[in-house]
């Protein structure tokens, strides 16, 4: 029985041991890491991410009413962003990530004077401090002198799942729309899609 025993607790040391050795890491490139996301999960990843802001960029630059705009007006717009919402039902998608990466690519592109707007607050209480004799007049800043915006964007991720028979596919749209602060004028809309596919057996991925 003794010996038994110390077969079955070799044996089971042996089994953790292989399954320690067999994981493994490395780096990949963006490109791989989104191919290989895919053999892991059908939830939205960075690469998605990555994809559908430099295709809305190209859409948002080539837009002609856009275009119309800038060459009537003789300048790169400034432009307000509000924050794109998740409407998925995906309460983790990384809207955080979607919406930085957007505004990172707006700033990279120089087509656009962003207007700070998450640092609002803390640059009125910054001005009001300024203002209110604390310090030198020489070099406290004028209340009045914010740049207004020309342009407000807002967004949405909306995706519609279909499901039969352990195969889904999800359909995700990001959709933007430009309107000019002034009239209220729609200035562009632009909408791209992402669709993922998955299947499951009935033993599992």
């Amino acid at each position: 029985m003794k010996k038994i025993l110390t077969i079955l607790v070799s044996v089971l040391a042996l089994s953790m041991l292989a399954s320690c050795g067999s994981f493994k890491a490395k780096r990949v490139d963006s490109s791989e890491g989104d191919e290989k996301a895919l053999e892991i999960t059908d939830k939205w990843v960075f690469g998605d991410t990555e994809r559908v802001i430099k295709d809305l960029l190209v859409q948002m630059e080539n837009h002609k009413q856009f275009k119309n705009w800038v060459k009537k007006h003789g300048k790169n717009p400034t432009v307000f962003v509000g924050e794109v919402q998740n409407d998925t039902a995906e309460a983790y998608f990384p809207i955080d990530d979607l919406n930085d990466e957007f505004l990172n690519e707006l700033s990279a592109s120089g087509n656009f004077v962003l207007v700070d707007a998450a640092s609002r607050a803390s640059i009125l209480k910054e001005m009001t401090y300024q203002n209110d004799g604390m310090v030198s007049p020489d070099t406290a800043k004028t209340v009045g002198k914010q740049v207004g915006a020309d342009l407000m964007i807002f967004g949405a991720v909306r995706m519609n799942p279909k499901t039969l028979e352990g195969k889904t596919i999800k359909q995700y749209s990001v959709n933007l729309r430009m309107t000019e602060v002034e009239k209220g004028i729609e200035v562009l809309r632009v909408r791209t899609k992402i669709q993922k596919f998955s299947s499951q057996s009935g033993s599992g991925w």
